[in-house]
């Protein structure tokens, strides 16, 4: 059983910052690919920022500069540091990890429950 579990969401003003963080656990042999997505009411989930195990990285054209996506390969950890929060940035944030649990296995895309950011005056 493998489990990715957010963190770090909450009530932020425009402007202001989070950090999200999604730890994986269970039988988990290597992780390929993590990454964040989003989800607003009435939208479609969309990709947020990825990070390869050699730390390559990914960004939605709306998110460069602002954030920065991190992991800790050992914790089998990512983070997602959220800066200059605009509310158009308001949605469910959702971690994804492309994992194998065997040695022979193939990679599957496991997600998270997700952790609601709201920015708000």
């Amino acid at each position: 059983q493998v489990q990715l579990v957010e963190s770090g969401g909450g009530l932020v003003q425009p402007g202001g910052s989070l950090r999200l963080s999604c730890a994986a656990s269970g039988r988990i042999f290597s992780i390929n690919t993590m990454g964040w997505y989003r989800q607003a009411p009435g939208k479609e989930r969309e990709f947020v920022a990825s990070i390869t195990r050699g730390s390559s990285t990914n960004y939605a054209t709306s998110v460069k500069g602002r954030f920065a996506i991190s992991r800790d390969n050992a914790k089998n950890t990512v983070y997602l540091l959220m800066n200059s929060l605009k509310p158009e940035d308001t949605a469910v944030y959702y971690c994804l990890g492309v994992l194998t649990t065997t040695p022979m296995g193939d990679y599957d895309s496991y997600w998270g429950q997700g952790t609601q950011v709201t920015v708000s005056s």
